[in-house]
Formats: C-alpha cells, structure tokens, sequence
C-alpha cells in the first residue's frame, strides 16, 4: 500500500491539515495511507465521480481483505474527511462517505494500571535509586505522564520553558514555579495542567543534569535546543524511545502487564476519578472536547468498585457458594 500515487486534491487537503490544522506527520502520514486504499481499491475512478454506493463496495473489499472493523472506520473517517473539504470545491452534489456506515467496533475499555501498580513502577522499591542522566529523565517522564494524564506527543512536545525567537516558537511547556505545564493539545486547544509534588522533584533532578545529553548533539536545531526530553545523543526524544524506556522500566520492576505511555494517561484519569468523581474536572484536564469521550472512565472506576465489592461484601459472592 503506497500513497505516492494519491491525486492532487488530496495532497492538496493533506497540505491544508499540516499548514491550518498542524496535525502532526504521524497523522499526515496516516492518512495517506488511508487515502491511498481509495485510490487503490478504485483505480480508474475520478474522484467528482464517487457515489454512496462505491464507497460501500470499497469498505467491503476493505473486509474482504481481512482488515478489522477499528481500521476500516478509521480509514472511512479519512475518506470522510477529505470528501467534505473536497466536494463543495469541485461542484460534487454531496459527500459520498457522509452517510456510509463502518462496521461495528466492539468498545474496548483503555488499559489502566492500578493504584499499587503505578506506585511500583514510578517508586519502584526493589530497583536502584535513578543516578544517570537517562535513568532521570525516564523517572520525569513517567513522573509527569502520570501526574498531569498527558499524551505521548503532548509529552515530547513540551520545552524546558516557553521559548521564541525567529525561527522557533514553543508550544508547550513547563513552569515549574508554578507548578504547571502549558499544553498544546488536540485540534490545537490549549489548556494549563498540573504537575505534582513528584513530578516537580522529578524534574529537577533531570534539568539538573539535562546538559549532560544536551551536550551530545552534533547539529542541535532550536527546537532541539528548547526541547524539556532528550535522548542520548541531544535531540528532542521521540516517541519510540520513550515507549521502549517505560516497557523496560515495567519489566524491570515486576509489573505483570504490558504498559504503553497512554497507559498511564488512562491511569490518571481513572484514579482521579476513583478519588474525585468529578467528571467534568478530569474531561478539562484530559483535554477532551467531548465529555462522551471522558465517560468512558466510569466503566472503569465502577470495575474498581465492584472488585473491593467482591473482595469485601460477606454475599458477594453468593452465587458460587454451594450449600
């Protein structure tokens, strides 16, 4: 599957969510990809020529192909998307994906580790106390991760501090004095989150050592320069790098599960929600334009709830008792 063949409107309107929207080239990048089954599947269809019923017989070779139900409405979103900026421009009467439907995906609770859990990866006990540069860094990574329930790309995005400049402006950062970092989120909102005690001691302890690494770059660019994480040879880390880092540091301290970055995202939401029950709070802090979005965390809190029931209620469990 290759997206180099795509046609000009829609590189035209991949270039338009890069410079308008700045979606990230990891988004970009999906979407071409996504583009790219149109056109592969439709060969010597134009696009001003698409009805309804042609992007039904596309989804369904979609299936055909083996691809699962998340996908295909993933790339029928694209398809979607492009179709409404495209059609009013080239005279279409309509968007052919509007009405198109994606095969039903089966809602699938986020992954979050539980209090104790989370307590042993961050403090983990049985493991030397952090020292090397890289160990510190690892440690504000989670630390801020954890305690301000950011995304991946949140996280490496954000500067030591707010820096601007002709060629370089940030877009998010930390203020450690006042305990909070200024966030550039999805669909370009901004929103300010906390960062506690921990994560402040953390990040410290990093900055304090930080131009150990910063010293290792070669050509640092300026975003380089402003970045608040680094890898060991002095660029802005990536996303690899801090996904890899955190399943070593969960191996490392005993934990029995797998654990992505977004995991502890998923783990700050349930856990406040666990303590606050304040939904509207957590959906402000998340980040979440839609609350819908945020509720999904209420299912997990009640799993929470009904395992201390069963744990603790004398009849819980009454209907595996054989008297």
């Amino acid at each position: 599957m290759t997206s180099a063949g795509l046609p000009k409107p829609m590189h035209d309107w991949l270039s338009h969510l890069q410079a308008h929207k700045r979606y990230s080239p990891h988004t970009i990048n999906a979407y071409k990809r996504d583009l790219a089954y149109l056109v592969n599947l439709n060969p010597d269809k134009p696009l001003e020529g698409f009805t309804q019923d042609q992007i039904r017989a596309s989804i369904a070779k979609l299936r055909v192909q083996g691809l699962s139900p998340r996908s295909i409405a993933r790339i029928l979103a694209a398809w979607r998307g492009f179709f409404q900026w495209w059609a009013p421009e080239s005279g279409m009467a309509y968007n052919p994906a509007e009405q198109v439907k994606a095969p039903k995906v089966a809602k699938k609770l986020p992954t979050a580790l539980s209090v104790e859990q989370a307590q042993t990866l961050l403090d983990h006990p049985n493991l030397p106390e952090a020292s090397k540069p890289d160990e510190l860094r690892d440690q504000a990574m989670f630390e801020v991760l954890y305690s301000s329930g950011l995304r991946l790309s949140e996280l490496i995005s954000l500067d030591a501090s707010y820096q601007r400049s002709a060629n370089y402006e940030s877009v998010s950062w930390i203020k450690l004095d006042d305990s909070e970092a200024h966030i550039k989120g999805k669909g370009n909102k901004t929103r300010l989150v906390p960062l506690g005690s921990k994560a402040i001691q953390a990040l410290e302890k990093w900055l304090a050592v930080r131009h150990k690494l910063a010293a290792n770059a070669k050509a640092p660019t300026e975003s380089d320069k402003a970045a608040l994480f680094l890898g060991v040879r002095g660029a802005r880390i990536s996303p690899r790098v801090v996904q890899i880092q955190l399943n070593k540091l969960a191996s490392m301290a005993g934990l029995p599960v797998s654990v992505h970055p977004h995991s502890l995202r998923h783990s700050f939401a349930s856990h406040m929600l666990q303590s606050a029950q304040d939904l509207r709070a957590v959906q402000e802090l998340l980040g979440h334009a839609n609350i819908s979005t945020t509720q999904i965390y209420t299912q997990l809190d009640f799993q929470h709830l009904a395992q201390v029931y069963d744990k603790a209620h004398p009849r819980a469990n009454r209907k595996n008792n054989k008297n």
